[in-house]
């Protein structure tokens, strides 16, 4: 069994636990995806130019840190389909409280594996699932979107998601260890259809806050958006979401009509 197919395992085992203890709805789709990424990976190097300029290195949440894990956990079609129809223009209740309940789940699987991997000696460093960037420029210091493309879990769209093989909606989790677990292999084409060269655009066409365009992205747009959604369901926790752009896309569930050469 490969370390991805062992970690896979173990979350999984996490989430059906999480389940039956009743903690929230099962909001995701099997089965996770797992990629591994050298410490010492050159790409690392490119994040404080493309991420963040103090972006953190694995070293710098763990000393002797040899490998950085990352996972996405998919959610079900029917939250992503609620997200579409709601008529209000907000996200959709299922939405928010499915992002609510992912983060809180990432923050176990992430405890889960640091006991697990501990008991053969090696240590493990984890951040949150998310709230880890600079409110003022809106940049993550942890970007685990980039973390998972140096991973190989996918590529970015023009929506400025992750697009992985189970599609771009979900959430991201990672963690950095010890342990010397061989890399992922990266994609070597665009799971972007219109970075492939098709015909698609749909996720800009979404967005009509006028923060996604054909010719950038406005991120303060994005996250006033965002903030307003927080504001309408004022009942739950921290809830910054929208996920318009990636709700009944193409790319929402897998990268059809992208062949890997």
């Amino acid at each position: 069994m490969s370390p991805q197919e062992w970690i896979a395992e173990e979350i999984e085992r996490v989430m059906d636990q999480w389940i039956a203890e009743g903690r929230s709805a099962d909001y995701w789709r099997r089965p996770v995806l797992v990629g591994i990424a050298s410490a010492q990976d050159p790409l690392f190097n490119e994040l404080p130019r493309v991420a963040a300029p103090d972006h953190a290195f694995a070293t710098d949440l763990l000393a002797d840190a040899r490998s950085v894990v990352v996972f996405f956990l998919p959610f079900q079609k029917d939250v992503v389909h609620s997200n579409k129809r709601e008529p209000s223009g907000f996200a959709s209740r299922t939405w928010a409280e499915a992002y609510v309940a992912t983060n809180s789940l990432i923050g176990r699987i992430c405890d889960h594996l640091q006991d697990r991997l501990a008991v053969d000696g090696h240590r493990c460093a984890v951040t949150p699932a998310t709230h880890n960037f600079d409110e003022e420029r809106l940049v993550s210091r942890w970007s685990h979107k980039h973390l998972a493309y140096i991973a190989g879990l996918g590529t970015f769209g023009v929506h400025h998601q992750l697009i992985t093989r189970a599609g771009c909606c979900g959430r991201l989790g990672s963690f950095v260890t010890s342990a010397g677990f061989p890399p992922s292999r990266r994609p070597d084409a665009e799971f972007c259809l219109v970075k492939a060269g098709k015909e698609c655009g749909k996720c800009v066409s979404r967005c009509v806050y006028g923060a996604l365009r054909e010719d950038g992205f406005d991120r303060h747009r994005c996250y006033a958006r965002l903030l307003e959604n927080d504001r309408h369901y004022a009942d739950l926790p921290l809830v910054d979401v929208c996920g318009k752009c990636a709700a009944d896309v193409p790319c929402s569930y897998g990268t059809p009509g992208v062949r890997e050469g």
